[in-house]
């Protein structure tokens, strides 16, 4: 069994997206700059991840994603699952042909034992139990989001209107009444 970087991705932004979620929904930039994840695959991810209720989003200003269930609910074989990883380690992906009418190989139930122990082992791990790794490790949430929308800190100048002319015509044109 391999677990690609789809799995692992989706891990990763899922435990990010925990971490964060009480300060309000969490862009999807906002977990693609501190995680150093392509904004368009997270996308992709996401897209998979809402669709099998595990996130939900909000649309507008200060809109993100938040966890659809809650961090306790989830399980990381839920993660990978949801985007299409498959968890299979025989060569015939389960279905016991792995020498096509031959029957199986010599070493399908071996693997077909350790499909069921990763399974097992994914299903006993919870999105909660990752985000307290995280605060056992020491790392900190500031409650502001990383990317800044809509409020700025810096004062927004307005320009200073004047009322002069602003050619030499337009003050001749004033001197003249």
């Amino acid at each position: 069994m391999r677990l690609t970087t789809k799995g692992r991705f989706a891990v990763t932004a899922m435990i990010d997206l925990a971490l964060r979620q009480d300060g309000g929904p969490v862009t999807l930039a906002a977990i693609s700059q501190r995680q150093d994840i392509s904004l368009s695959y997270l996308e992709q991810l996401f897209g998979k991840l809402r669709r099998n209720d595990l996130v939900e989003s909000t649309r507008g200003p200060g809109g993100g994603y938040s966890l659809g269930r809650k961090a306790s609910e989830i399980t990381v074989a839920d993660i990978i699952v949801s985007v299409d990883e498959p968890l299979d380690a025989t060569h015939c992906g389960g279905r016991g042909n792995c020498h096509g009418e031959g029957g199986r190989c010599m070493t399908h139930d071996l693997w077909s034992g350790l499909n069921t122990l990763m399974l097992n082992f994914l299903e006993s791990v919870t999105l909660q139990k990752l985000v307290d790794d995280q605060h056992a490790k020491g790392v900190e949430i500031d409650g502001k989001p990383a990317v800044k929308r809509a409020i700025s800190n810096t004062p927004v100048v307005k320009p200073v209107r004047v009322n002069a002319p602003n050619s030499v015509f337009a003050l001749g044109s004033l001197t003249n009444k």
